[in-house]
């Protein structure tokens, strides 16, 4: 049973909860983490949730996301889950950017209310390799690019995804 961590909206830990119910039956405020990898040429990498995944399945989502583990720092845990994701073996140099809360539901299957950390860091597109159990498929795209993506067809896109762009623009332009 994976546990992930409560917390108030100031990020101090409240406690554990089942993941699964924290995103079902009882939806409590937990911690997670999305993460915008770059290419040299400052393409942003996304990849497509996969079909196996309960809540937004095959919708594209942001370089990496997770829930960090009790006793996990948010550099720890995308560093972890860049490795289970994308198949990256190599630690790559991350910067924390932004937090911010938010609460998403989907369908009546479940939601999200998440503490969401916003990291950043740079990739070499030839070192990954996805693991299809948990992406579909990658693509890099500049972030102009992803604005008018979003813009057209926002349903294609997680919720977490549209709002940790705009903390991203606010660096970035």
């Amino acid at each position: 049973m994976n546990k992930i961590i409560i917390v108030n909206k100031n990020d101090c830990r409240q406690g554990l909860a089942d993941q699964v119910m924290a995103h079902t039956i009882q939806p409590k405020l937990h911690r997670a983490i999305t993460c915008f990898l770059f290419d040299k040429s400052h393409n942003i990498l996304l990849q497509k949730r996969s079909g196996n995944k309960l809540l937004w399945p095959l919708c594209w989502d942001t370089s990496c996301s997770t829930h960090p583990k009790d006793g996990e720092n948010y550099i720890q845990a995308t560093q972890r889950r860049i490795k289970e994701e994308l198949g990256v073996q190599k630690k790559i140099k991350l910067k924390l950017i932004d937090k911010f809360v938010y609460y998403a539901k989907y369908k009546d299957i479940g939601s999200e209310n998440e503490l969401c950390a916003v990291l950043i860091g740079e990739i070499d597109s030839q070192v990954i390799k996805p693991n299809r159990q948990e992406v579909a498929e990658i693509h890099f795209i500049s972030l102009q690019g992803l604005k008018a993506k979003i813009k057209k067809q926002p349903s294609d896109y997680t919720p977490w995804l549209k709002l940790a762009l705009r903390r991203l623009s606010t660096i970035k332009g």
